[in-house]
C-alpha cells in the first residue's frame, strides 16, 4: 500500500506529467490511481463478503487476502489492476500471457484465485478458463489517457485529484491494511523443479523498491524503455514498481523488437547534442536481448551503426540480469555503446540482493556485492560459513518473501538460523569481495571424476570460441565418472552458412577439444557435443537444464541402443528388431 500512496503523492505533485506511455498514448499517475479505484470498486462489489472462497483468507482489507489473477499485456490497465487489488486488500497474481492453458489452470488452481481480471483482447479465453476453475471473471476498465495538447505541468483536473485523494483517505480509514499482509504471488520459473507460488508482502515490496531506487539512482527525470514480461521480478520490480515509486516514466514495448529498441533510442537522441523530450534514459534486459540487439546492429549499414551507437551512448544506465552475462557479450556491448552493463543477481524469493555498483568497478563474471540492507553469506557442505571458499549462497533481506503458497514444510526447509534464505546457488567471492555465481547447485554444478565443476565457468570459456553464438553445458550420468560434461552449442550464422556450402559440421568434438586444451583443465573439457539451431529458453531467457538433461539422456540411450543394434544385428531383419525395441521387448 505504501507504494501506491507514494505513487499518488508523485502524481498529485506532477499534474498531467506522464507516468506510463503505451501504444502512442500517455497516462498520468493520478489517472492510474483513479482507474485503480475503479478496479477496487469492481472487486469489492463482486466480493461482498458472501463468497466463502474469500472469507478466512490471510490478510486484511475488504478482500481479506483473496487472490486476484491479472491478465493483460504491459499496459496502464495492468498497473491499475495491481494497484486496485492492493487497495482492496487482495493479493495480485500476474498470469503470463505466454502460459498454455494447462499452465494457467495449474497456477489458478494452486493459488486459489477468486477472480480474474483481464483486458478485452483476452476476454474470450480468460472467461472460458475462469469457468473451468469456477472462478469469477471481470474486464479491467480502460485507463483514460492524457489529452494530447495538455501542458505536462498543468493540473490534470482539480476535481479528479480531489476525488481520488478523498477516496484514498477513505480506503485507508476503512481497511487498515497491514504491512505484513500478502500483496503479490509470483510463480518460480520451474527451471529446477515444479513452479512454486512465492508470497510477497506490502512491506517487502516497499523495501525492495526503496533499495533499488537508492542503489541504482532512480529519479523522476528517468524514462525507462520496458520490454520484459510482467510475471517475473525483473519486469515487475526493476523496470516498473521501482521506477513508478521514484517518479520515473515507464514506456511499454509489449513485444521486444530489435528494430524497435534501436529506433526508439535513435528517436530519443536524433542528432549529436540533441535530446528528445521523451528520451529514454534507462534500459534493462536479459543477455539474449543484448545478443539480439548486437545481431541487429551488425546487419546495419555504417551510417545506421553510427547513429545507433551514438544514441545508445547517451542513456544514463543499462543493466542486465536473470541469467549469466557472458564476458564476450559484455565486452562487445561496451565497444558498440560505451556502456559497461551493470550485472546484478536476484530471485523470485527476494527480488534483488547483489549488484555491481552504479558508480565504481563493474567486474565481468561477477554479480557484485550485497545491496543496501541486504546480508549475504556462503555456507559450505559441512554447514560451516566461509569467507573465501565455495558454498551455497544464503541471503537475508527486508524484501524476503513471506512463504511458499500452501507449502509450509518447503518454506521452513528453505531457511537457516538467523532468517537466511538458502538460494540453491553455488558461489564464491573474488579478492575484492565481489560474488561469483558458479551455478544452480542441482543444475549447474557437475560432479565429474571426484571434481565439483561449474557449468557456467565452462560456458563462459566456450563462448570465446569464434564459432559459438550460444551454449549450454550440463552433466550427464556416467558409470565411470559419475557425470560427463556435455556441451550444446548454437553456431554463429556465418558458421552455419559454411556448413551449407561444405556439408561439414560447424564444429567437431575433436576441434573443440583441441581449442579447449589451452583454456580449460583436462577434466573440464566437454566429452560430448551437440550442435543445435537454438537453445530452449523460458520468458526470462533461462535454459531449463533439468528438462534439457532429461531430453539428452533419452537421446543418448536411444543412440546407444541403435549403435548396439547396428553392431550386433545382421542387415536382414533390422526392421523387425526395431519394432520389437519400440515395443519395449528384446
Amino acid at each position: 500500500m505504501e507504494v501506491v500512496r507514494e505513487v499518488f503523492k508523485h502524481g498529485s505533485a506532477h499534474g498531467a506529467r506522464a507516468a506510463i506511455r503505451a501504444d502512442q498514448k500517455s497516462y498520468s499517475l493520478v489517472q492510474l490511481i483513479s482507474s485503480a479505484l475503479d478496479v477496487h470498486n469492481i472487486l469489492c462489489r463482486k466480493h461482498d463478503g458472501k463468497d466463502s472462497s474469500v472469507n478466512g483468507a490471510k490478510g486484511t482489507g475488504f478482500l481479506c487476502g483473496a487472490r486476484i489473477g491479472i491478465v493483460a499485456k504491459p499496459s496502464p490497465e495492468f498497473v491499475a489492476g495491481i494497484f486496485g487489488t492492493w487497495l482492496s486488500g487482495g493479493v495480485a497474481v500476474p498470469l503470463a500471457l505466454s502460459y498454455p492453458e494447462v499452465e494457467l489452470l495449474h497456477v489458478m488452481n494452486d493459488s486459489d484465485i477468486s477472480m480474474v481480471l483481464s483486458t478485452k483482447e483476452h476476454h474470450e479465453i480468460m472467461e472460458s478458463i475462469s469457468t473451468k476453475c469456477s472462478t469469477r471473471y471481470s474486464l479491467l476498465p480502460p485507463v483514460e489517457s492524457i489529452p494530447p495538447k495538455i501542458d505536462a505541468q498543468e493540473p490534470l483536473s482539480s476535481v479528479l485529484t480531489s476525488s481520488v485523494s478523498s477516496l484514498m483517505a477513505e480506503i485507508d480509514t476503512l481497511q487498515k491494511i497491514k504491512g505484513d499482509d500478502p500483496a503479490l504471488i509470483l510463480y518460480t520459473s520451474g527451471t529446477t523443479g515444479k513452479p512454486k507460488g512465492v508470497v510477497h508482502t506490502h512491506d517487502g515490496i516497499l523495501s525492495q523498491v526503496q533499495i533499488l531506487t537508492e542503489a541504482w539512482g532512480y529519479q523522476s527525470e528517468d524514462q525507462f524503455l520496458h520490454c520484459l514480461p510482467l510475471h517475473h521480478v525483473h519486469g515487475l520490480f526493476n523496470a516498473l514498481f521501482a521506477p513508478l515509486y521514484s517518479g520515473s516514466v515507464v514506456e511499454f514495448m509489449p513485444k521486444f523488437s530489435v528494430r524497435g529498441v534501436w529506433q526508439r533510442w535513435c528517436e530519443s537522441y536524433p542528432n549529436h547534442g540533441s535530446k528528445n523530450d521523451e528520451a529514454i534514459t534507462v534500459f534493462t534486459g536479459v543477455p539474449t536481448v543484448y545478443t539480439r540487439l548486437l545481431q541487429g546492429y551488425d546487419s546495419m549499414n555504417p551510417d545506421q551503426q553510427s547513429a545507433c551507437s551514438y544514441a545508445a551512448k547517451q542513456l544514463r544506465l543499462m543493466m542486465c540480469g536473470s541469467s549469466a552475462l557472458p564476458s564476450p557479450l559484455m565486452k562487445r556491448w561496451q565497444e558498440v555503446t560505451g556502456h559497461r552493463l551493470l550485472e546484478r543477481y536476484g530471485m523470485t524469493e527476494f527480488v534483488m540482493a547483489l549488484s555491481n555498483p552504479l558508480h565504481g568497478a563493474r567486474k565481468e563474471g561477477t554479480v557484485g556485492k550485497p545491496l543496501p540492507r541486504v546480508e549475504a553469506k556462503i555456507i559450505m557442505d559441512d554447514g560451516t560459513q566461509t569467507k573465501t571458499g565455495v558454498g551455497e549462497l544464503c541471503i537475508k533481506s527486508p524484501s524476503l518473501f513471506k512463504e511458499y503458497w500452501k507449502r509450509p514444510e518447503v518454506t521452513a526447509e528453505s531457511f537457516i538460523d538467523g532468517g537466511f534464505f538458502k538460494t540453491g546457488d553455488t558461489v564464491t567471492v573474488d579478492e575484492d569481495g565481489y560474488f561469483i555465481i558458479l551455478g544452480r547447485t542441482n543444475a549447474d554444478i557437475m560432479k565429474v571424476g571426484g571434481y565439483k565443476l561449474s557449468a557456467l565457468e565452462i560456458e563462459a570459456v566456450l563462448l570465446e570460441h569464434d564459432t559459438v553464438l550460444e551454449c549450454a553445458v550440463l552433466g550427464l550420468p556416467d558409470e565411470a565418472y559419475g557425470e560427463v560434461i556435455c556441451a550444446i552449442i548454437v553456431p554463429k550464422e556465418d558458421a552455419k552458412a559454411r556448413v551449407e556450402q561444405s556439408s561439414k559440421p560447424a564444429l567437431t568434438l575433436e576441434e573443440l577439444t583441441s581449442w579447449s586444451k589451452d583454456r580449460l583443465a583436462p577434466y573440464k573439457i566437454p566429452t560430448r557435443l551437440h550442435l543445435w539451431d537454438s537453445l530452449p529458453r523460458n520468458a526470462m531467457g533461462k535454459v531449463n537444464k533439468k528438462e534439457l538433461k532429461k531430453l539428452l539422456e533419452v537421446i543418448f540411450r536411444a543412440t546407444t541402443l541403435i549403435r548396439m543394434w547396428s553392431l550386433l544385428t545382421p542387415t536382414k531383419g533390422r526392421g523387425v528388431w526395431l519394432l520389437r525395441l519400440s515395443n519395449g521387448r528384446w
